[in-house]
């Protein structure tokens, strides 16, 4: 068989992930502004990793460069391994994003809600550094961008403790208030909706899948305004449909496929027309 270079294999896995949605054409229109971002997840930046510090780095010094004119970037939970004492590595975390060029908005996955130890970040500290004062509608441990006629919605899908998943009752019904204005609607969350991986194991579709998924699809995938969920978790690539909503789990950024090679994905919507693909930091 041919050796493919690391720039053919790199087409190749830009060309596999791309694909396209469109919204079912009786929900309101959106606006004709194009909405452009980078949803990276399951970095698990970890002091004890100094790989794993520098991947983050060399991620937020390839969109400044290659992608200056995002509207933002979304970090879909597991954002660091929260296993040293106190707030240090959510501190440096937040420093190295702090010098992105464009906003950027962050939601738990299971590492920062279930630290080691008694004396590591929690909630409340998550949300004063990562979600208070950015210009969000906050309910609970959830929050709301509006922007360019697009909701964005980062839902908490975490089990204190715990490395399963699963949506409150306030979450769903904050959520569901905001599907109702009727906009185009994106979901931000750490946990998948599916078993997409095809897994045979109760424990791990137990951990893996959130736990009350099949509430959550007849609740919310119904609305013919949500477009897209974007998720992480397993750290495996996925783009599958429920209903009419297009489903992403975006590979872990913490598994690149090559020496600096570390998987993001771009989405770019323009009315209710959306674009994606998978794209690696070299």
């Amino acid at each position: 068989m041919p050796e493919i270079s690391r720039r053919g294999f790199l087409k190749g896995a830009v060309a596999l992930g791309t694909l396209p949605l469109v919204a079912n054409a009786t929900q309101k229109e959106a606006t004709t502004e194009s909405l452009k971002f980078i949803h990276i997840t399951d970095s698990h930046m970890d002091l004890s990793d100094s790989d794993s510090v520098d991947a983050l780095k060399l991620a937020v010094a390839y969109i400044n460069k290659n992608h200056p004119d995002l509207d933002f970037v979304l970090f879909g939970g597991d954002n660091f391994n929260n296993n040293i004492a106190g707030d240090k590595d959510a501190i440096v975390y937040k420093k190295i994003c702090d010098n992105l060029k464009m906003p950027y908005y962050t939601v738990r996955g299971n590492k920062e809600s279930s630290p080691k130890g008694d004396d590591e970040i929690n909630l409340a500290a998550f949300q004063k550094m990562f979600v208070e004062d950015r210009g969000l509608t906050i309910s609970g441990k959830d929050w709301l961008l509006e922007k360019k006629g697009y909701n964005i919605l980062g839902l908490d899908s975490c089990n204190e403790h715990q490395n399963n998943g699963r949506y409150t009752e306030e979450t769903l019904a904050f959520a569901e208030k905001t599907l109702k204005n009727g906009k185009p609607t994106l979901i931000l969350n750490h946990h998948p909706y599916t078993n997409y991986w095809g897994g045979s194991e109760e424990k791990d579709i137990h951990k893996y899948v959130l736990n009350n998924t099949k509430e959550i699809q007849k609740r919310l995938f119904g609305y013919k305004n949500l477009l897209l969920t974007l998720s992480g978790h397993k750290h495996i690539d996925s783009v599958t449909k429920i209903d009419n909503v297009t489903v992403i789990v975006t590979r872990g950024f913490i598994r690149p496929q090559d020496l600096d090679m570390y998987p993001m994905r771009y989405v770019e919507l323009s009315g209710n027309t959306a674009n994606q693909k998978l794209i690696y930091t070299a």
